[in-house]
């Protein structure tokens, strides 16, 4: 089973528009509204897909409430803590003309020490099921800025392997506990690395440096660079590069649908290069529809049919 920690979850909300044009007033032609944050994303993907998995993270208000009642619908099953402020929101605005994305975070509402700890006393008591525990996301305001870091502790205690996906300062904190694989994209390799990761070869020499930073043996690196493809450093050293010539419109959530995709044929056995391909035709079959984290699963598979995978 895959426990995905979504540390920041948020209501994402998708416009598509003829042409967006600042000060101007807009009649979008498709709007989509679906539960959101990174660890929600991975959860939806990974059932998709046909694993088993189970979502976690604080929720708020009328929009949390609203966030587990969709997931539930969806069939993804969730374990929530509950704080007193509302969930967040994200906003997308697709440009049909051009084919650009213009994107709106929020940060989210400050949790409490004792939120975190409820989140913390939520996720525990899944471990004795879990294979893997996905941290993915930022860590929301007045988390614990240990907190990935905490509950990387507990999976490895209980002999749960931990995936990665965070950046900035949650990044740094938790790599020093070893995780076994952590996928970060170009950006945020050059935040961790303090370099520029400009293609596909400068994202193999990150996963290289980021393995190293997360313990070396036994840990994974993947460094994604978008259109260009992946890098990946594995567990024995070992370095693949991976590229699939699909391109979609809709790309937000394609890095957390990869992420689902590689843990998913891990789960069932399969070797790094068969999970890098099921990642990357995850990922593309996720651009292909609106909304992050919605994909056909057969498409999947059938782009990852077509995904090169070689050792560099």
């Amino acid at each position: 089973m895959i426990v995905a920690v979504a540390g920041n979850p948020s209501v994402d909300k998708l416009f598509e528009v003829d042409e967006l044009h600042a000060g101007q007033i807009h009649r979008p032609r498709q709007f989509v509204q679906l539960p959101g944050g990174k660890g929600i994303h991975v959860a939806q993907v990974a059932t998709a897909l046909g694993a088993e998995a189970i979502v976690s993270g604080v929720l708020g208000g009328h929009a949390g409430r609203w966030v587990a009642e969709s997931l539930a619908a969806h069939g993804v099953e969730g374990r929530f803590a509950w704080m007193a402020g509302e969930t967040r929101s994200s906003l997308s605005v697709a440009d049909w003309e051009t084919a650009r994305l213009t994107e709106f975070y929020e940060d989210g509402t400050p949790l409490t020490e004792d939120e975190w700890e409820a989140l913390e006393s939520v996720v525990l008591p899944l471990l004795p099921r879990a294979t893997w525990m996905t941290l993915a996301g930022s860590l929301p305001p007045g988390a614990p800025r240990d907190g990935y870091a905490r509950l990387l502790a507990h999976a490895r205690l209980a002999g749960v392997s931990v995936a990665l996906d965070t950046r900035g300062d949650a990044l740094r904190r938790t790599l020093g506990g070893a995780p076994h694989l952590v996928k970060i994209n170009a950006y945020e390799a050059e935040e961790l690395l303090g370099r520029t990761v400009a293609g596909l070869d400068d994202a193999l020499h990150a996963a290289i440096e980021v393995r190293s930073l997360a313990g070396g043996a036994g840990c994974a690196a993947i460094v994604t660079a978008g259109e260009q493809g992946m890098a990946m450093a594995d567990p024995e050293g070992n370095v693949w590069r991976g590229f699939l010539a699909a391109r979609g419109r809709y790309p937000v959530g394609s890095g957390d649908s990869f992420l689902a995709g590689v843990l998913v044929a891990r789960e069932h056995g399969e070797p790094w290069p068969v999970a890098i391909a099921l990642g990357m035709g995850a990922a593309a079959a996720n651009a292909e529809l609106a909304g992050a984290g919605m994909l056909d699963p057969e498409r999947a598979r059938a782009l990852a049919s077509i995904a090169e995978v070689v050792r560099h």
